[in-house]
């Protein structure tokens, strides 16, 4: 059993899309939302899309200030 801080939450069979918002000037990044808690998600992005450090994640009509966790390939782990 994985000892988890927070309880994951998938978004149902698919995973949702999301937005990863730098600043006003840099156009939004997609990324797909595989599962989120109350303290951070993993999201999953597009081949050599490199996220910056800290950003806003938009999806599900709300918007989260993130630090990158950890990366594994195309997939990183952000928390709130």
């Amino acid at each position: 059993m994985e000892n988890r801080r927070f309880v994951r939450i998938k978004p149902g069979v698919h995973a949702s899309r999301g937005k990863i918002i730098v600043d006003v000037k840099t156009p939004a990044i997609d990324c797909l939302v595989v599962d989120s808690s109350a303290g951070g998600a993993c999201l999953e992005l597009n081949p050599g899309v490199v996220p910056p450090k800290r950003f806003e994640l938009f999806f599900g009509g709300v918007k989260k200030k993130c630090r990158v966790a950890w990366t594994h390939g195309r997939r990183i782990g952000v928390a709130f």
